[in-house]
């Protein structure tokens, strides 16, 4: 029904810069809310941020003033874009979106399949 397809993520060094991509397709009628999660080995995923439909967005702390994350309702496309990039932030990124579909009452979640971002010291 929807499908995502992440990519941007790669190997780069401490203060380097990234730029993550989801863009979701489908039977979509609209996505109230966009966001990334990650998760490295070992550890519990976490929501990094999300943004609504109206421009509304949530950060976890750890990324604030580093990580800006945008929508283009356009495309069905949310971004990442990551600077000042550190260690403890390589990980596995994946897109979430809450999505209503054609045909299909209430919201419905959908993930991407991940793309890994790793930090190098």
């Amino acid at each position: 029904q929807v499908q995502l397809v992440d990519s941007g993520g790669g190997l780069v060094q401490t203060g380097g810069s990234l730029r993550l991509s989801c863009v979701a397709s489908g039977s979509i009628v609209s996505i109230p809310v966009m966001g990334w999660y990650r998760q490295s080995p070992g550890k519990q995923r976490e929501l990094v941020a999300t943004i609504s439909s109206g421009g509304t967005t949530v950060y976890v702390d750890s990324v604030k003033g580093r990580f800006t994350i945008a929508r283009d309702n356009t495309k069905n496309t949310v971004y990442l874009q990551m600077n000042s990039l550190k260690p403890e932030d390589t990980a596995v990124y994946s897109c979430n979106v809450l999505t209503i579909i054609a045909g299909v009452a209430g919201v419905r979640a959908y993930w991407g399949q991940g793309t890994q971002v790793t930090v190098s010291s």
